[in-house]
């Protein structure tokens, strides 16, 4: 009788540790804002996936979704904040209509490229910064990629000089949108990743930009259109993240946290290299391809920078003004991180520039 009751205690207390265990069992379905099988679903969200699978010992499940199949393609914030969907995957560059400050965090013309932008995330506060934004929406933030430098357009027009951006039906969005619109009087339009190729095949838009060569060789734009710009002035970075309500977040087991935050860290830096990795090879299908590589010239890129630095700091004192002083002093920070890069690192040795 005695070893009955032993018995039957280890069994409660494996059963009780079960329970425990199975209790922080979580499963997530995470749509993204763009197709299923794009480079930004594979290199991004599908990567998350794994590496929570393997980080967390299968306790968390991230079901990745296809733009359109769960919330539409722009509307993932949506979708998560009205519980939709228990997360989401997108890109601050589709809120900057919403709020600006987005704008810091996803890239612009002047702004940081990769490697200074994902110091100053990491190590110099900007993920701490986003982070607080997103806390004010009610969501928590988890940055899952940081991206290499973009291409500029595919066009069916030369662009070489601001003249040629005058009066060019560009799909982009973002700050690029509103600096091509405001300061050298482009038409820019907004439409869902999966409608970009036919709109340029068709001539509906003189030009696109989208992603990095890498992202954009799949999608086949080089085929259909006879320009290739480069550099991605507009674009040199961008942040993608996965987001999910605060109070979800707040449920979850202090080591499982940790765990999903190593998950998204380890994302992004592997991400990161497998664009580069992966952009060169794209940039050489180029080169070889019908289409002409363009290269602008410094002074061209120079006053393209200037526009983008001066639309977004006239956007940071407009909010500071409107009473919304955040997007203010981040920039400022983000601005001395940028200065400090650019005047201490030229020890770095950088092949090709």
């Amino acid at each position: 009788m005695k070893q009955f009751f032993l018995k039957a205690g280890l069994l409660a207390g494996l059963s009780a540790l079960s329970f425990a265990a199975n209790a922080q069992d979580v499963t997530w379905r995470v749509p993204t804002s763009v197709p299923e099988g794009s480079p930004f679903y594979v290199n991004f969200l599908e990567r998350f996936a794994d590496n929570v699978e393997t980080l967390t010992d299968g306790a968390v499940e991230i079901q990745p979704f296809g733009a359109g199949i769960l919330v539409p393609a722009l509307q993932v914030y949506d979708g998560v904040s009205d519980g939709i969907v228990e997360a989401g995957h997108s890109t601050p560059c589709f809120s900057v209509n919403k709020d600006p400050m987005n704008a810091v965090f996803c890239g612009f013309p002047g702004g940081m490229g990769p490697e200074a932008h994902a110091t100053w995330m990491y190590e110099g506060g900007g993920k701490e910064k986003l982070e607080e934004m997103r806390a004010a929406e009610g969501f928590k933030s988890l940055v899952v990629g940081i991206g290499s430098s973009e291409v500029m357009a595919h066009a069916n027009k030369p662009i070489r000089s601001a003249e040629d951006l005058k009066g060019l039906k560009y799909r982009t969005a973002g700050p690029w949108a509103e600096v091509t619109r405001d300061y050298f009087g482009a038409v820019p339009t907004v439409v869902p990743p999966g409608e970009i190729y036919t709109l340029l095949e068709r001539k509906g838009v003189d030009a696109i930009e989208w992603a990095p060569p890498s992202a954009n060789l799949p999608e086949g734009f080089h085929e259909v259109a006879p320009y290739i710009i480069t550099p991605g002035v507009h674009q040199p970075t961008f942040v993608w993240e996965v987001v999910v309500k605060q109070e979800r977040w707040d449920a979850l087991d202090d080591k499982l946290k940790a765990k999903m935050e190593a998950a998204a860290e380890l994302t992004t830096f592997q991400s990161l290299y497998n664009f580069y990795d992966n952009d060169m090879k794209a940039m050489e299908v180029f080169a070889g391809s019908k289409a002409e590589v363009i290269t602008l010239d410094q002074s061209f890129i120079d006053e393209l920078n200037a526009a983008g630095v001066d639309w977004i700091k006239k956007k940071a004192e407009a909010e500071k003004e409107a009473g919304k002083g955040q997007m203010a002093e981040t920039l400022a920070e983000y601005l001395a991180y940028q200065a400090r890069w650019t005047a201490q690192s030229g020890y770095l040795i950088r092949n090709g520039n």
